[in-house]
């Protein structure tokens, strides 16, 4: 499995099938789901698909959510990572968008900030982007902390699907000046 980075106490790899289980743990949680339209997985066939997307997101990309792993553990803790998007989301297309998410039995770690930031220089140094975006539920409040600890900028609240969604941005401008900040 390509290793894309490693932070302190994490290894930030492809996902694989092997992550399934831990996967589902996460994804099968409600609590995890409740500001991702609070519709959590039912079986390990739907991990096996996301996967699969996954796994086609790298190929076509070159990039997609990674696996965080806990250096300690070996422990599949989450994922993070960047999605490209050549759609059409909130007027932007062929843009790069944060998102992470992780077991609730470790929340409040540290992992999605520690991990973002690996990813986020990866966007910036690898990547050669000039913009990374994130979007997230208006009542998620922690998500928005991990976000403006990286240093992301609050643009807007747009719609999506039918729900309020807060966009922020982080340009490659800004990133060394507000690193200093974390």
């Amino acid at each position: 499995m390509k290793i894309f980075a490693e932070t302190e106490r994490l290894v930030l790899r492809e996902l694989a099938y092997t992550d399934e289980n831990d996967l589902f743990e996460m994804d099968s949680d409600p609590d995890v789901h409740l500001f991702l339209e609070n519709n959590p997985v039912k079986s390990i066939d739907e991990i096996t698909k996301v996967i699969e997307m996954l796994k086609k997101q790298y190929k076509e990309n070159g990039i997609a959510r990674w696996a965080v792993v806990d250096k300690v553990t070996n422990e599949c803790v989450g994922w993070s990572g960047l999605k490209y998007f050549n759609q059409l989301l909130n007027n932007h297309h062929n843009f790069y968008e944060l998102g992470y998410r992780f077991k609730k039995k470790h929340w409040g770690k540290g992992f999605a900030t520690e991990s973002s930031i690996a990813i986020v220089d990866y966007g910036f140094n690898n990547l050669n982007v000039d913009s990374i975006f994130a979007i997230t539920d208006p009542k998620n409040v922690n998500s928005k902390k991990v976000l403006t600890k990286l240093g992301f900028d609050f643009q807007e609240t747009f719609d999506y699907e039918g729900d309020p969604t807060d966009w922020f941005e982080l340009k490659k401008m800004n990133w060394g000046n507000k690193k200093s900040n974390r």
